[in-house]
């Protein structure tokens, strides 16, 4: 299983989002309209809807350098 970092507050209005972004990413891939998904989940900023949007998983490239 691969850890998603994403922040569990969004960095500009504090909203706690770290719960939401698995629901998120399963829904999406599933084929559902995002700007829905995220209505849905109750982002209605437009920071909280760009972390979301924005955010790419690093993880499985930095790993690979750990100490």
């Amino acid at each position: 299983m691969i850890v998603i970092i994403i922040p569990v507050r969004c960095t500009t209005c504090g909203k706690v989002v770290a719960g939401l972004y698995n629901t998120y990413k399963q829904r999406v891939a599933g084929g559902e309209n995002s700007a829905k998904v995220m209505d849905d989940l109750g982002l209605e900023r437009y920071c909280c809807r760009a972390l979301f949007l924005t955010h790419v998983d690093m993880l499985s490239r930095v790993a690979k350098y750990r100490v």
